[in-house]
């Protein structure tokens, strides 16, 4: 190698070695949360034989993400910093309704959506609340709202619709503890949707 090579190599080695300490730094990943399905219950009948297909929540925009959500008064929307879910929360709190109304025992057959299954009947829910709200103290208030249609098919009649609401208030003004709040207002809102749509379920056919 000459001389003049042996230089502009030094060069643009001595760039390279400065550009690395001009460069920021990447964010560090975000902690990841996860919610839990609602406990196995004792049935109090015996289960029903329709088979129910859960779709995907839908959700607004700043919803359907893996961020984790929060409000101030009412027009300011935000997320919480270095938090964020396991997944996007509509395809999270799919898979938790899912295993909650297995876990009720109330529906022989509960599955997403399959080529392979003939439904009696489609929950479709939409996410119209799932945040922790603050509301000029330094707790919020943790909030899930669930409206849900039961749609029997395949002539995709409306079996029944309703709202199902859970609050909870965390112990602290935490992360960690929001979203223990945010498990505690999702299993409230289940308390009432397993049994309404293990009940309005049709016969089967």
């Amino acid at each position: 190698m000459t001389a003049r090579r042996l230089i502009f190599a030094a060069l643009a080695l001595a760039l390279v070695s400065c550009a690395g300490g001009i460069l920021p730094k990447p964010p560090p990943a975000p902690q990841l949360f996860r919610l839990t399905p609602t406990a196995a219950a004792i049935p109090q009948a015996p289960p029903s034989d329709a088979q129910l297909v859960v779709e995907p929540p839908t959700a607004s925009a700043s919803l359907d993400t893996e961020r984790i959500a929060l409000a101030r008064g009412a027009n300011g929307f935000d997320y919480f910093a270095d938090a964020a879910w396991t997944d996007r929360a509509p395809a999270m709190l799919q898979a938790l309704i899912i295993d909650s109304l297995e876990n009720a025992g109330q529906i022989r057959i509960v599955a997403p959506p399959s080529g392979e299954l003939r439904p009696d009947a489609v929950l479709q829910t939409d996410l119209r609340q799932f945040e922790a709200v603050y509301q000029g103290g330094d707790t919020p208030t943790v909030r899930v709202r669930l409206d849900c249609r039961l749609v029997r098919m395949p002539d995709r009649s409306v079996l029944g619709a309703r709202s199902f609401v859970g609050e909870a208030t965390p112990v602290g003004n935490t992360t960690p503890s929001i979203v223990v709040a945010f498990d505690q207002a999702f299993h409230a809102a289940m308390t009432g949707l397993a049994p309404w749509a293990g009940q309005n379920l049709p016969a089967r056919r």
